[in-house]
């Protein structure tokens, strides 16, 4: 009987546990069989590697920014991971060797629940479940008398804006925690639902964080980025007012609304800390404040996080 035949033929549980139907017609036969078992433990007690992922927060709730972190099994391969939920793709950027980091947005807008996020890179596939959880957002009630609404946004603004938020400029600027943007207190929060003349506005909420800091005082940036907006009045930024936003790379960018002054261009560099307008009142605004939007792959999301916590 040949070495084949009996491991066809043997009804042992152990490949190797017991040889005796087996007889050898030479030491060397027998040499190579007893050497072939004592490999095949070792390499059947091997691990099978599996696509390794770290979601956090552990908990999320509507408004946070869900981090997804790979490290795909064969450190030499050069395929990105992909990332999905639903039928949306999340872009997936290198941060460091052989691992990639997904930002994945929620909003006041959705549903809290299970969330199955799909994970494919190197042949791979993962899905995991992730439950994020409700949060109450405040309310306002607003009456606007007749004709009171406001002008509408330009379509130079819109088309302006809605560009800037689509951003995923593949380069990384921000490094650790951001920064307040102005030092005056924080007014509105984000998320507040609003009912307008008692009406509930479906599709409305709060996109950022309000400071009521004095007219003229200092708006800086609250971490590095290019400068890849700015807007005036003048042009046709009836709501946003003169208006600067900052790339800081990789789907994250920060807008800043109603400015009395503008002290950067389009293509700037900036720091953190670095200064780029002043508080004003400009656009659809009933006094002097800064509203300072953090979206990320176009989706605006809670800044507060971002400000405790280091996102890579």
């Amino acid at each position: 009987m040949t070495i084949a035949n009996w491991f066809q033929n043997s009804q042992q549980h152990s490949l190797c546990g017991n040889i005796t139907g087996y007889k050898p017609n030479n030491h060397h036969a027998i040499n190579l069989f007893i050497g072939l078992c004592a490999a095949l433990p070792v390499s059947l007690a091997l691990p099978v590697a599996a696509l390794q992922v770290q979601v956090t927060p552990v908990k999320p709730r509507l408004g946070d920014t869900i981090s997804v972190l790979i490290t795909p099994d064969n450190p030499d391969s050069a395929t990105t991971p992909e990332v999905l939920v639903g039928e949306k793709t999340y872009p997936a950027y290198q941060i460091a060797p052989n691992r990639y980091r997904t930002f994945i947005p929620t909003t006041p807008l959705e549903k809290p629940g299970a969330r199955t996020i799909k994970i494919v890179g190197d042949g791979k596939v993962r899905n995991l479940a992730v439950w994020v959880s409700n949060r109450k957002f405040p309310l306002q009630r607003i009456t606007l008398p007749p004709g009171k609404a406001g002008a509408g946004a330009t379509e130079y603004e819109l088309n302006r804006v809605a560009a800037f938020k689509a951003l995923q400029t593949p380069q990384k600027f921000w490094q650790g925690t951001f920064l307040a943007p102005n030092k005056g207190r924080l007014s509105t929060g984000y998320g507040v639902r609003r009912y307008y003349n008692g009406k509930f506005a479906n599709n409305y909420y709060h996109r950022g964080l309000d400071y009521a800091g004095a007219a003229g005082s200092r708006v800086t940036a609250p971490a590095a980025g290019k400068v890849a907006l700015v807007g005036t009045v003048s042009q046709g930024f009836r709501v946003h007012g003169n208006v600067v936003g900052v790339d800081h790379g990789q789907g994250v960018v920060s807008i800043f609304m109603h400015l009395s002054r503008i002290n950067v261009k389009e293509g700037d560099i900036v720091k953190a800390g670095q200064l780029i307008g002043a508080v004003g009142s400009t656009g659809a605004s009933t006094g002097p404040h800064l509203h300072w939007g953090l979206y990320v792959n176009g989706q605006s999301i809670d800044p507060t996080s971002w400000r405790t916590q280091t996102k890579e």
